[in-house]
């Protein structure tokens, strides 16, 4: 595969390890990210008790003046409210369908949300999304903006790249002036989404994978819809948001080299 260096000229050639030749497996990355995205489910659920603060303890039994026996009303708890002689004033209680009264199933913060995966499974996800990123067809058929000579690599000196407008002038050499602006959009959320502090929806745009965290991963991290991962750190979600395979993703050399030397995900 081609290596470019900043200003988007090719110096030089390198071949893909072992990692990039798994077969695209869009249920299985799928899964891992599901896996990923439940660990960070915050446990939400109801009070044990509520609903079930009131007495509603009412008698049924014939030789109780406090009770309903002979009555003629249903047998849904009540609470008494007053009395005047034999004559009890109550209101429904307790029961699903009374005010004031629990749930019949509430959301109970003991569920269990995390979901596990398999770490060979975990793995076997990473390496299908890693060839998937390297498709030049399944990352247009997800919406990006490719660049002709798609897929290429990038030589070390843009893991040396300072400031925001170097990244952004280096990037657009490469041929990913179409993608940062798509990548720049954002759209108003439909739906109650708007009022709970997620008012607009945002474009995911490339992912630069480096070797090591260099001058790079604080220049491009203020860049709209760019994520800069170490290589030793990435994920199936990383490489495939919404569970969607085929992210517009951008290796250094250093990163390839580091991926076959250490031989991760594998």
């Amino acid at each position: 595969m081609k290596v470019l260096d900043t200003q988007g000229k090719e110096v030089g050639d390198k071949k893909l390890p072992a990692q990039f030749k798994e077969e695209v497996n869009p249920d299985i990355i799928k899964r891992a990210v599901l896996a990923i995205q439940s660990h960070n489910k915050q446990p939400y659920g109801a009070d044990p008790e509520a609903g079930k603060k009131s007495s509603a303890e009412l008698s049924r039994r014939r030789r109780k003046y406090r009770g309903s026996y002979g009555v003629g009303i249903s047998r849904v708890p009540r609470k008494v409210m007053s009395r005047r002689g034999t004559r009890l004033n109550w209101v429904g209680a307790f029961a699903p369908g009374t005010v004031g009264g629990r749930r019949a199933h509430p959301p109970k913060a003991d569920k269990i949300i995390d979901q596990k995966i398999n770490i060979k499974e975990k793995r076997k996800a990473i390496r299908s999304a890693l060839a998937a990123a390297m498709e030049k067809e399944i990352v247009k058929e997800r919406g990006h903006e490719t660049p002709d000579n798609y897929p290429f690599i990038i030589g070390n000196d843009f893991e040396s790249l300072k400031k925001t407008k170097e990244v952004i002038a280096s990037l657009t050499k490469l041929g990913l002036d179409k993608e940062l602006s798509r990548s720049e959009k954002k759209t108003i959320r439909s739906g109650k989404g708007k009022t709970r502090g997620r008012k607009y929806k945002k474009t995911k745009g490339p992912l630069l994978v480096v070797a090591d965290n260099c001058t790079l991963s604080k220049a491009a991290k203020n860049i709209a819809g760019i994520d800069i991962v170490e290589i030793k750190k990435i994920n199936s979600e990383l490489l495939a948001p919404g569970a969607e395979a085929g992210r517009l993703t951008l290796f250094t050399e250093n990163s390839i080299t580091k991926l076959e030397k250490e031989k991760l995900f594998m």
